[in-house]
């Protein structure tokens, strides 16, 4: 075995060990999506042109992506815990990997965000969402949240690494729930003025979500919508490639760089 990837193991392991002497957090965040999709399925879904079952499956996708768009908050606060705690510095003196430091975090938060989602997929199905298409288009559509969630999550780290402190980045982290709401994770985006569709639509939420929608065969690729929407699979991919290809090298040079 190389030794970035013993390296990567190793901190993966400590992330994974670090959520386990945090269940609470853990718990909540499992939770959150869970609560969401209540509300939103029983409360909003009255309210919507699509009410009922039909809107809870429309809904589910979308707070699946929405908690993979949550790496952002979740790499961020890690990041700036180790910051600011002294922890990065005293890998910096180590005979570590750089690159499996920032990998080993990234891997360590896709295992507990595939743990996270069983929850939220089990009360999906207890309210009537269903995978209506094929076996391979949902262990695609798997793999788009993943490589989402992968992505956002080297982003969160690159923004831990550059905060002035741990308040800093829970606010920061915070304010990335925004992004769901500025798409069709909840709602149809075809309602909107023309400047917030198109807003919306070339958001990575929008893409991802619309790309699972198609995949689990919950609703069809609308109809006029922006390039990332109209081709949602191919839009996903390059949306997700993209921002890895960008926030994970400076994550990893950043990460290396003393204070």
């Amino acid at each position: 075995m190389s030794a970035m990837a013993y390296d990567g193991l190793a901190m993966a392991g400590r992330q994974l060990r670090r959520v386990r002497n945090s269940p609470g957090l853990a718990v909540l965040t499992q939770l959150m999506p869970v609560n969401m999709l209540l509300f939103f399925g029983y409360v909003f879904g009255s309210a919507l042109a699509m009410p009922g079952r039909e809107y809870r499956s429309f809904l589910v996708p979308g707070l699946l992506v929405a908690t993979a768009a949550g790496g952002l908050m979740t790499g961020m606060f890690q990041a700036a815990q180790d910051t600011h705690r002294g922890v990065t510095d005293r890998f910096r003196t180590m005979p570590v990997s750089r690159a499996a430091t920032v990998l080993g975090q990234a891997v360590a938060d896709l295992v507990v965000t595939a743990a996270g989602t069983v929850p939220l997929l089990l009360t999906g199905l207890a309210v009537g969402w269903r995978i209506e298409g094929s076996a391979a288009g949902a262990a695609g559509a798997v793999g788009l949240l993943l490589l989402l969630r992968f992505a956002c999550t080297c982003a969160g780290i690159l923004l831990g690494l550059l905060t002035r402190s741990e308040e800093a980045a829970g606010q920061l982290g915070a304010s990335s729930f925004v992004l769901p709401l500025l798409s069709n994770a909840y709602i149809p985006t075809d309602g909107l003025p023309g400047w917030l569709r198109a807003l919306a639509e070339w958001n990575p939420v929008s893409a991802v979500t619309t790309a699972l929608r198609d995949l689990f065969g919950n609703a069809p690729v609308p109809e006029g919508a922006a390039w990332p929407v109209a081709h949602p699979v191919a839009g996903s991919l390059v949306w997700s490639l993209a921002l890895i290809a960008l926030f994970l090298p400076l994550a990893v040079s950043r990460y290396a760089r003393a204070e």
